[in-house]
């Protein structure tokens, strides 16, 4: 066992520094792009308004102009709120950038000043019902085929020959809303990620069901940032790891997770893991409305898996901790768990008597205590200058 960690932690350090000498834009080249709009040579630039330097008026009009190669490639988008939605199928290394001109603020989600905006629902415009992945501000994936969240508890099947999608995409300073309702009112993305890789920096997430979908082979990492929604709305296939941010719940519906795991013939840590992180009521005026009602999640299949690890909890969160859904948890099958969980929202003796809530000690929780761990070692497409 020891030689294992020696040899993780070894291959963690020579990834880390592969990674930091195949990104040429480095923290302080990114920030005194965002904030003084003097980027590095070959920076689109996108501007809602009439500027000097955008080369674009749309995000998708800049995406669409990227060379269909490997390149690194970077796009800067000036302050200002984009009412558009936009896919992303490149392969190749891209890093959005948003403009942020206080110092100050780069590393405040709360402060964006970008804003990439869609409303939309899992419905065409007759009323039909349409795949959740219509209804996403941004979608990032290789193919149709491969985002589509499809029906009942394995989703879509997405075909065997699928190339993987973006091998290096990060975002930082961007907010991503879905303006469909002010409730819930049907799924309503506001990014799905799939068969891809991604780190998303300073950003905010916000909806009311199903913000955040990860699909198959998705693997993001998010950091310092604001998620938002009411039902369901940290779900997917794939894997999710949030650290140091903020979950907001705008009311309470279903469950803050509801994984859809999936049983591969391979090794692999798909599920949500949140750490370091607060829960909370989005405001003042809903937090009385909602006390002790929130659940930490529910399972969409038998193979959940979600973790709640040293994140202080409001008492927006119902005694249980996590609920059952339509009896899908499955012992020794479903994990639905927390670890060194604290706040008014941790309630010991509800944890102790659920049928469904799991409190890890160190053991339990060992595979999953470090982002290369959860991402079994490939984790060269994250910012180590700011996840370090």
């Amino acid at each position: 066992m020891l030689l294992f960690s020696l040899l993780l932690a070894l291959q963690a350090l020579l990834v880390h520094s592969a990674a930091l000498r195949r990104d040429s834009l480095t923290t302080a080249a990114r920030e005194k792009c965002q904030t003084t709009l003097q980027c590095p040579p070959g920076t689109l630039v996108v501007s809602s308004t009439a500027h000097p330097l955008a080369n674009f008026t749309t995000l998708q009009s800049a995406i669409d102009a990227l060379p269909n190669d490997n390149s690194s490639q970077t796009i800067l988008i000036l302050s200002g709120s984009y009412h558009q939605q936009v896919n992303i199928t490149r392969a190749g290394p891209i890093t959005l950038l948003g403009e942020q001109p206080d110092p100050a603020a780069l590393t405040d989600a709360a402060r964006n000043t970008v804003n990439l905006t869609w409303a939309a629902a899992n419905e065409d415009n007759t009323g039909e019902s349409v795949d959740n992945v219509y209804s996403s501000v941004m979608i990032v994936s290789p193919t149709l085929d491969a985002s589509l969240t499809g029906s009942g508890t394995t989703g879509y099947p997405v075909p065997a020959d699928t190339p993987f999608g973006n091998t290096d995409f990060r975002v930082y300073n961007i907010d991503f809303r879905n303006t469909w309702a002010d409730y819930t009112d049907g799924p309503a993305h506001a990014i799905s990620f799939s068969r891809s890789n991604g780190g998303f920096y300073y950003c905010g997430f916000y909806s009311y069901q199903d913000t955040v979908y990860i699909g198959k082979l998705g693997s993001a990492y998010v950091h310092s940032s604001i998620l938002a929604g009411e039902t369901d709305f940290l779900y997917g296939f794939g894997t999710l790891y949030i650290q140091s941010s903020q979950i907001l719940l705008r009311s309470c519906g279903g469950g803050i997770t509801a994984w859809k795991g999936t049983n591969t013939t391979f090794v692999n840590n798909y599920g949500v893991y949140i750490h370091d992180s607060t829960v909370r009521a989005a405001n003042t005026s809903i937090a009385p409305d909602i006390k002790g009602a929130c659940a930490l999640g529910r399972p969409w299949n038998s193979l959940h898996r979600s973790i709640f690890a040293n994140t202080h909890e409001d008492g927006s969160i119902e005694p249980s901790g996590y609920i059952d859904w339509e009896d899908r948890w499955t012992a020794n099958q479903t994990l639905m768990a927390e670890y060194r969980a604290f706040g008014p929202g941790f309630n010991l003796t509800g944890r102790e008597e659920s049928e469904v809530s799991v409190l890890l000690g160190d053991k339990g929780y060992e595979r999953y205590s470090s982002i290369e761990k959860v991402f079994l070692g490939d984790v060269a497409w994250i910012d180590w200058e700011v996840a370090a």
